[in-house]
């Protein structure tokens, strides 16, 4: 894709503000506070001419704090390659879901533009409501959901239907848990879960659909574009020809890029992330790595959705504690929730569950736990 076609088509999603020569895609949605920091970053830009990373897609992490990943129309282009290589497609028709500003919505449509494929944008809410955008039989089609949007679509069988006039169905954003998973095999989803971020222009490891439906619960392998390796505590370390140039406006030099994800390789080479290496939670000398206890608790069917997080505390330096949203018509089994927990060492348990009305989770799936964590010390978590 040449640079003037990957210009147009970022203008054109109508979420993208020219600064000079960058482009910046920005969520609609930002409040002053996002706002205003967003300004200042392209201030700073502005005096700046890019030969390459001029295309800045926002990302926020975990973490909350806004930045832009420079990308271009070679980081991209490589990404792509990459994806259709995997997947073995020439060309990519997706129904798009996602936001334009997010990094998994704006590929949707490079990738149709890149190969001459269709897409279709879809309205979320109608979609949820029942009105399915009807898929031409004689071409294949993609989509890329996150876990909620998944989970929201299985709970009706037209909508279990639908999902099965997929050629892949991808899922990103956040941890696709195991009941989830299991229901989705169950109804024949051709799912291909998959590990990526912004910073690497989407995906750089997917689970293939019949990988899935075997049994695996992974990641899959990396992508023909990317190369990904461990180091001996697990940390996730990735290069490829899709990595970003930097935070704008500053370039990240040469090297691979080490998201601060913890993972493992099963013997047939497939990436299985097992949690955040800044996420762990050290109480009385212990290490807890919230992704292990969130799994458990899944696991017991009492939660729409679950964060385990740490709490500053004078005696132990944090407790484990566990959110989740409020509102719910009925209370969780707390027995089963303890029985499930008996799995686990007692110091990994969590010593309080706080049900929150305010839940931090974005339309992306992510989750803010720094804004989880305040809101669960104001409730006295």
């Amino acid at each position: 894709m040449e640079r003037v076609e990957l210009r147009a088509l970022a203008l054109a999603t109508g979420c993208a503000r020219e600064v000079g020569e960058w482009v910046f895609l920005e969520d609609p949605r930002w409040g002053e506070v996002e706002r205003a920091h967003a300004t200042e970053i392209q201030a700073r830009c502005a005096e700046i001419v890019p030969e390459v990373g001029w295309l800045c897609i926002a990302t926020g992490g975990s973490s909350g704090a806004l930045k832009f990943a420079r990308h271009d129309e070679r980081t991209l282009s490589a990404a792509v390659r990459g994806f259709c290589g995997h997947f073995q497609l020439d060309r990519v028709n997706a129904v798009d879901v996602l936001p334009a500003h997010h990094v998994s919505g704006f590929m949707s449509r490079v990738r149709c533009a890149a190969t001459g494929g269709r897409h279709l944008a879809g309205d979320w809410k109608a979609i949820e409501s029942g009105e399915y955008p009807e898929l031409d039989a004689g071409e294949a089609w993609v989509i890329s959901l996150v876990p909620t949007q998944l989970q929201r679509l299985l709970a009706t069988e037209p909508g279990a239907e639908w999902l099965r006039g997929f050629k892949f169905v991808f899922i990103g954003g956040a941890a696709l848990w195991e009941g989830l998973a299991d229901e989705a095999a169950w109804a024949g989803i051709r799912l291909a879960p998959s590990y990526g971020m912004t910073e690497t222009a989407a995906m750089v490891t997917a689970l293939t659909p019949e990988e899935f439906l075997a049994g695996e619960r992974n990641s899959g392998r990396p992508m023909p574009h990317a190369t990904i390796t461990l180091d001996a505590e697990g940390v996730v370390s990735i290069e490829g020809a899709s990595l970003f140039y930097g935070y704008a406006p500053e370039m990240r030099g040469d090297g691979p890029f080490m998201p601060a994800d913890l993972a493992s390789f099963d013997a047939a080479g497939r990436l299985k992330i097992v949690g955040r290496r800044d996420a762990v939670i050290i109480t009385g000398g212990e290490k807890v790595q919230p992704a292990e206890v969130e799994t458990v608790l899944r696991a017991t069917g009492q939660f729409s959705d679950i964060a385990v997080i740490g709490v500053p505390d004078p005696q132990w330096g944090a407790r484990v504690v566990a959110c989740y949203p409020a509102g719910a018509e009925q209370e969780p089994d707390w027995s089963r929730v303890e029985s499930a927990l008996a799995s686990l060492a007692p110091f990994k348990r969590p010593k309080r569950f706080v049900a929150l009305r305010d839940w931090p989770r974005n339309a992306q799936g992510k989750l803010n736990r720094t804004r989880l964590r305040e809101l669960a010390t104001e409730a006295g978590g």
